[in-house]
């Protein structure tokens, strides 16, 4: 069964897409584009460095995105290349990141809350947006169409 947009309207998926993004940007240390070009390279499953540039393509340039996301554990070598036979290396989403749009996708369709501990880095009332944020996810949680 395919999902047209009128599925995907009734399941208000989007609806608070912007909110449960910010979360995850916080709470994982994160930049936005980064955390969206993850989520492409995860509906690829398997992918080669320029898979990685044509997806950046619609990001800000950003010269370090590649090595950083390598270091802090976001993208996994799958297959190394060995000079002879396999020309280039292909790559993966890691675990981490598979967990974290699961969450996300969780979230959003209301089969998992935010946390809303103290613990949480997202939900500290510090600043005046923080404040904002926590009102939306309390707003969020409320929801019972979401």
């Amino acid at each position: 069964m395919r999902l047209t947009a009128t599925d995907l309207r009734e399941m208000n998926l989007f609806k608070y897409y912007r909110l449960v993004r910010k979360w995850a940007c916080k709470t994982y240390n994160i930049l936005d584009a980064d955390l969206e070009l993850l989520i492409y390279l995860d509906c690829k499953e398997h992918f080669t460095r320029n898979d990685f540039i044509e997806g950046t393509y619609t990001f800000s340039w950003d010269k370090a995105r590649w090595e950083r996301l390598r270091a802090d554990g976001w993208i996994d070598t799958w297959r190394h290349r060995n000079r002879t036979t396999i020309k280039y290396s292909v790559f993966k989403t890691s675990y981490k990141a598979k967990r974290l749009i699961t969450r996300m996708y969780n979230i959003m369709l209301g089969e998992e809350d935010m946390p809303i501990t103290e613990a949480s880095k997202f939900y500290k009332n510090k600043t005046y947006t923080d404040k904002v944020y926590n009102k939306a996810i309390d707003d969020m949680i409320k929801d019972k169409d979401r």
